[in-house]
């Protein structure tokens, strides 16, 4: 077959035929004979098949079929579909971008009033006007504009406007929940702030980032940086640079330092954690390294000689002023209504600290306290005609130092009735009721009774840790752990001796060295653990001796919820002051105050049927359990008052309300902690004890809110439980108590004749009283020692003086 004929076969799906054979001569080479052995190893080496349809040895197998995965996910296929998705992506993105448009930005008009109430429904307060001044960039030093881009976007002026990781991995958490977006640049940032919103949804995130890109093209980088300058939220009700400058300095923003204009960069991370003059140690510490981060990036880019940064030094920060329309209480209300619907938007939307700040300060809310009007009103009658009228600066230096705090709380329901944040939010921004910095003092004791009978403690010798256990109460006794002294000695008020006495009489004469070796029986990290559910703030505290005399820090609103769960048989109370937050047609989920079980009901119980003695037996009977308002009101509570007296405290319930009363000292100017010695013109020694003016404040709110009610204990242990043995005191004091308690213990009685109630062997604290001396300031079981501590609280060899009475 010639080359022709070939082409024509295969045009016609035919095979290329064979080339013809030449002719050999018979012999070597010559082709088998079909049918013979040679002629079918011929065939099998050709491939011819066999018979059978096999393929002959040497063929190619034939290939087997493809499996029905193989035939959906093929490489093709798969590498098909990802560049469709990928086009069909940037079309989409093409189409996105030319379907938004930069719509017009008015920050300023887009800003609300909240609208702030009383449970009741009528108004407690309205947001000012927004403090908002706009200045052009030229007016602002060049450095200090250097500042907001070092701390928030270095790459600013190479950028184009955009992080698309950042915004990607925004969008990932967004649809997973996963909780707060990544970082974006601040042409981002001013986008939002100016012509969007903090709604973390994908849809805004995706208008954020078309936007960006058009504003960053359209705009230039001076632009951008003023217009995001401008807009920022730093806190103390300031927008803008112009504003914030004001609000920290006291100056314009063309005055503003470099180190000023740093703090106020470190500012927009968390604007209310991180204001100096409000802020915990925790706070104060972050907004210095965010400073220093601030400063360092400075240095690192270039536009800050290294010398310079090194001599620079955190700025002084000015205190802050009241917002219009919050003068009074309405200013602490309202701040800590803010804080709490802050906090539920961040666990909600994973929102930042400062986006949270920008979702809720002046954005159109309707809130809703859970602050009973006529209960307001009630508090802060008590603390002025109790503590407040009674204070004249102008007379004494010490009673400009005084600061009144208190929260009530309905231990049923967890709302927050009533507040007192000081003596007006104009004059100190600082609200009393929640601040952590001040030693909770022997209010913290029962906290320790709790942490021994949720975990069935035991002394050193083995017996259980109950209402009528003895202790030693020498004064200084060193404690023991398994006869090893811990090099632990707490002196008791006025350094008495008590030898052997019972933890219930321990409790109503607040007897350090007892409580002190409790805390060792039980195990510190015990207590500290029990502390921690009961709602302290634990975090970063250590687990020593010394913290049984309440050397932490605590707000009266913490120690509020503390005692509120005793109230409520050791369900947890969170105390919550919204009732609701409305935003148009949005409403934020209020989580229940109320949890589940974080201490036996048997403990709890016990807890409160041992507070009854101290109010009528021990350092409240005074104040509380003989105030003529009382009425027969069955009463639960402990006094504190700390080091140097520097704290005073009474916390205290009755089985619907529970109240915290803390008075701190503290130096206007400085804010450093001092002693309240001597304020109201007090006779020597001139104390504020526990028992004192908290006490008194509390008995004049709470007896005139509340009606008669009983305690529902289920408990075998009751107040003033006798001892097994009689105690005996070395040291005597100067009178005799009375003899009866003021009202009958809720779940158990005293037998008669047992040394609690026998007048010469139950001492009286009360020194003897001066005719010029008031009463109330004196009570019988007075907790104030006589001599200040030197000793650092946290150091087990210190002494410690008055810490813990």
């Amino acid at each position: 077959m010639g080359r022709a004929e070939e082409r024509r076969a295969r045009q016609r799906g035919g095979h290329r035929a064979a080339p013809k054979r030449r002719r050999s001569a018979p012999g070597a080479g010559s082709a088998p004979t079909a049918g013979t052995p040679a002629a079918a190893g011929a065939a099998a080496a050709g491939g011819a098949p066999a018979a059978d349809g096999r393929p002959a040895a040497g063929g190619k197998p034939p290939k087997p079929p493809k499996s029905l995965i193989r035939r959906i996910f093929s490489w093709k296929k798969i590498l098909g579909t990802f560049f469709g998705v990928c086009l069909l992506g940037i079309l989409g993105f093409i189409g996105l971008y030319l379907y938004v448009d930069v719509p017009e930005g008015n920050a300023a008009a887009q800003r609300q009033s909240n609208i702030y109430k009383f449970s009741d429904g009528t108004i407690l307060a309205r947001d000012g006007e927004v403090n908002r001044e706009i200045v052009d960039l030229s007016k602002v030093p060049r450095k200090v504009q250097l500042t907001f881009v070092a701390a928030e976007n270095k790459s600013f002026y190479h950028d184009a406007g955009v992080d698309f990781k950042g915004t990607a991995r925004g969008l990932l958490n967004t649809l997973s929940g996963k909780g707060k977006q990544g970082g974006s640049t601040i042409t981002q940032q001013y986008v939002k702030n100016f012509y969007l919103n903090q709604d973390q949804t994908v849809t805004r995130k995706l208008k954020e980032l078309v936007i960006s890109l058009k504003v960053d093209r359209e705009k230039s980088k001076d632009d951008i940086l003023a217009g995001y300058i401008n807009t920022s939220y730093y806190g103390r009700n300031a927008y803008g640079i112009q504003a914030a400058a004001q609000a920290y300095f006291r100056v314009d923003a063309e005055d503003l330092s470099v180190e000023q204009g740093a703090y106020l960069a470190a500012l927009l991370q968390a604007p209310s954690q991180y204001d100096w003059a409000v802020a915990s140690p925790t706070g104060k510490k972050l907004v210095t390294a965010r400073w220093n981060y601030v400063l360092d990036n400075m240095v690192e880019e270039g536009w800050l000689p290294k010398a310079k940064r090194d001599a620079m030094r955190f700025p002084k920060i000015r205190e802050p002023k009241g917002a219009p329309g919050l003068d009074g209480q309405k200013g602490y209300l309202v701040e800590l209504a803010n804080q709490q619907l802050e906090h539920q938007l961040m666990a909600e939307q994973g929102l930042t600290q400062s986006q949270a700040e920008g979702a809720v300060v002046e954005n159109g809310w309707t809130i809703t306290l859970n602050v009973d009007r006529k209960r307001q009103a009630a508090l802060e009658k008590a603390v002025k005609t109790q503590l407040t009228s009674k204070l004249d600066k102008k007379k004494r230096k010490v009673d400009g130092d005084i600061q009144p705090g208190a929260v009530s709380v309905d231990p049923k329901t967890g709302r927050i009735v009533a507040l007192y944040g000081g003596q007006n939010y104009y004059e100190h921004y600082y609200n009393n009721a929640t601040r952590k910095d001040y030693q909770p003092a022997s209010t913290f004791k029962p906290v320790i009774l709790a942490a021994a009978l949720e975990h069935n403690a035991t002394t050193q010798d083995g017996k259980p840790i109950t209402a009528d256990t003895l202790y030693d109460g020498t004064s200084r006794h060193q404690v023991q752990d398994h006869g090893t002294k811990v090099g632990f000695a707490p002196p008791n008020e006025d350094d008495v001796d008590y030898d052997d006495i019972t933890v219930q009489q321990a409790m109503n004469k607040s007897v350090n060295s007892v409580f002190a070796q409790m805390g060792v029986d039980v195990g510190m990290d015990e207590v500290m653990s029990t502390a921690g559910k009961l709602g302290m703030d634990t975090k970063g505290m250590q687990a020593v001796p010394a913290q049984t005399l309440g050397s932490m820090g605590a707000s009266p609103l913490e120690m509020a919820g503390i005692y509120a769960t005793f109230a409520n048989h050791g369900n947890k109370v969170t105390p919550s002051i919204i009732k609701s937050a409305e935003q148009k047609d949005r409403t934020v989920d209020i989580p229940d105050p109320i949890g589940g079980p974080v201490i036996s009901r048997t403990a709890a119980d016990t807890v409160t049927s041992v507070l009854t003695g101290v109010v009528d037996d021990g350092t409240a009977k005074t104040s509380v359990a003989s105030n003529p308002l009382r009425d027969g009101q069955q009463v639960a509570g402990k006094t504190g008052t700390s080091d140097e007296n520097k704290s005073a405290w009474f916390t205290g319930y009755t089985p619907d309300l529970v109240t915290s009363v803390g008075l701190f000292g503290e130096d206007p100017k400085s804010k450093a902690h001092v002693t309240m010695r001597w304020a109201t013109g007090l006779p020597a020694p001139g104390r504020i004890n526990g028992g004192g003016y908290p006490a008194e404040i509390w008995a004049a709110y709470t007896f005139g809110v509340t009606d008669k009610a009983e305690f529902d204990l289920n408990t075998t242990q009751g107040a003033a439980v006798a001892p097994t043995e009689t105690p005996s005191w070395t040291h005597s004091p100067s009178q005799t108590p009375s003899q009866t308690p003021s009202s009958k213990p809720p779940t158990s009685e005293s037998p008669s004749g047992t040394p609690s109630q026998t007048p010469s062997r139950t001492p009286s604290q009360t020194p003897s009283r001066t005719p010029s001396q008031t009463p109330s300031q004196t009570p019988s079981g007075s907790e104030s020692p006589s001599e200040p501590a030197t000793g650092d609280p946290l150091d087990p060899e210190g002494d410690f003086g008055q810490l813990g009475q």
